[in-house]
């Protein structure tokens, strides 16, 4: 007789810092979106990381990394900002809640968002980056 287990794995994702870098959620994409992680290498996708999304097809996506996974890259051709991602969640499990309308703290972000952030602010009128 076949059986299957119907237990997770367990992983440990560290969110001490989700609070520290979303401080004002006032507004969220409702239902949040699944996102497209193909070509993303680390496995947690964490709070405050930038969101973008595809114009042509709608798909929601993480901000692209640097080769060393130390900074953003540039904003691929035909993707917009669409938002900052609110909770730390796995690579395997991109069900993403994403802010548009909050204060978000820059300098707690994951990644340094210095060379993205006056055009991120421009797209998303709505976020108010302060740092503390």
């Amino acid at each position: 007789m076949a059986t299957a287990s119907l237990n997770n794995d367990s992983e440990e994702i560290i969110t001490s810092k989700d609070s520290i870098v979303i401080v004002d959620n006032f507004q969220s994409i409702r239902g949040g979106r699944t996102l497209d992680v193909t070509g993303f290498t680390p496995d947690i996708i964490k709070a405050g990381h930038v969101i973008i999304m595809e114009t042509a097809t709608k798909n929601y996506k993480p901000m692209p990394l640097n080769g060393g996974a130390t900074a953003y890259a540039a904003l691929p051709a035909d993707h917009v900002y669409a938002g900052i991602l609110i909770n730390s969640i796995p690579k395997k499990r991109p069900f993403a809640g994403i802010l548009v309308r909050g204060t978000v703290n820059p300098a707690a972000c994951p990644f340094p968002m210095a060379t993205i952030q006056s055009a991120v602010k421009t797209a998303l009128p709505l976020i108010d980056f302060r740092q503390d």
